[in-house]
């Protein structure tokens, strides 16, 4: 699907709920928002994911759902990802990598194992702050998948010494690309390991609108982005931190926050209409064990094909979003 045509099926879901559009001849009236209910959830996981751990051992994917209903009976649903620390398309397939989250490297094998059974072919791993650990991670998971895309994240975990120390042994072993490897606001930091130039560096937690990717550019902070609507505040926002990426020539990844089913069609159908070629790390599919859609999203081979159809291209099974509501021991919230 093409940018704008993305933007046009965006634009048709919002006119159903009465926002401005120029409408055709013939076209139905505008109609008005009738109600709003909101369902807090709560995805079951499975496997070992570090933003997951709550207290007394408790875990799961934290989720929103918005069902908007206008006054002639047309429904939208929405989903938002929240977490504590911080359109039609054409059918095309996008490449997902599996997670590799570990504190032992003698459980690196088996994790690369359920991913490769699952199909995926390309791997992504949490790194920092222990440099002597992450080269020995990425040099496993580089053994066990010597054609996969390798990509690091960091989550801002390491001070600058340490990352400049890390990042030419990471790029020795095999990693292809450094996310987040300092907190945001460490702008000298980045611009020397930017200069260091031992690996691409891209930014993620610090980039919330386009204007933080304008600045940063400026500054000779980062060679690319690491694309997040929920962390974005919506696709208008990211898609516009994607096009100003195209523009610079700085390369920009698919990621996402664990996204459940609804936010993740969203991304999918986002990064589709874009052209994404490079491996994205939208790992809802490896950790989340429950949906909410009448036809599940299909993850086959490590590869997630865009959802078809109008708006996000999923319907929504509003039987299971209440009996998830109600198993997440939440309690729906209405407002008018």
């Amino acid at each position: 699907m093409k940018r704008r045509e993305f933007m046009g099926y965006a634009m048709a879901a919002g006119a159903a709920l009465g926002f401005p559009r120029s409408l055709g001849a013939g076209a139905p009236a505008k109609a008005k928002i009738d109600r709003i209910d909101i369902f807090p959830v709560i995805y079951p996981t499975a496997g070992y994911f570090k933003f997951f751990g709550g207290p007394g051992g408790s875990a799961g994917r934290a989720a929103v759902i918005v069902k908007i209903t206008a006054d002639n009976g047309t429904v939208g649903w929405g989903q938002a990802v929240p977490l504590p620390k911080w359109g039609k398309p054409d059918g095309a397939l996008i490449p997902l990598s599996w997670t590799v989250n570990v504190s032992d490297i003698e459980d690196v094998g088996a994790l690369v194992d359920e991913g490769k059974k699952r199909g995926y072919r390309h791997f992504n791993i949490k790194v920092a702050p222990d440099p002597d650990f992450d080269a020995a991670l990425a040099r496993e998971v580089r053994r066990l998948a010597p054609e996969t895309f390798l990509w690091a994240d960091a989550n801002g975990g390491y001070e600058l010494e340490t990352a400049l120390k890390a990042a030419p042994r990471l790029a020795d072993v095999g990693v292809d690309v450094l996310e987040s490897p300092l907190r945001p606001n460490r702008i000298s930091g980045y611009q020397a390991l930017k200069k260091q130039g031992a690996l691409p560096i891209l930014m993620d937690e610090g980039v919330v609108s386009p204007t933080d990717i304008e600045e940063f550019i400026k500054l000779g902070m980062l060679d690319g982005v690491a694309m997040k609507p929920a962390r974005c505040g919506g696709l208008a926002s990211c898609r516009r931190q994607v096009e100003i990426c195209l523009e610079h020539g700085l390369m920009w990844l698919g990621s996402g926050l664990t996204d459940p089913d609804i936010s993740l069609a969203a991304s999918l159908c986002l990064y589709g209409s874009y052209g994404l070629k490079k491996r994205a790390a939208l790992n809802g599919p490896q950790f989340l064990t429950v949906d909410v859609l009448k036809k599940p999203l299909r993850i086959e081979n490590g590869f997630a094909p865009v959802p078809t159809g109008l708006g996000l291209g999923i319907d929504v099974d509003e039987d299971k979003v209440i009996d998830l509501m109600n198993r997440s021991s939440g309690d729906r919230l209405l407002r008018s």
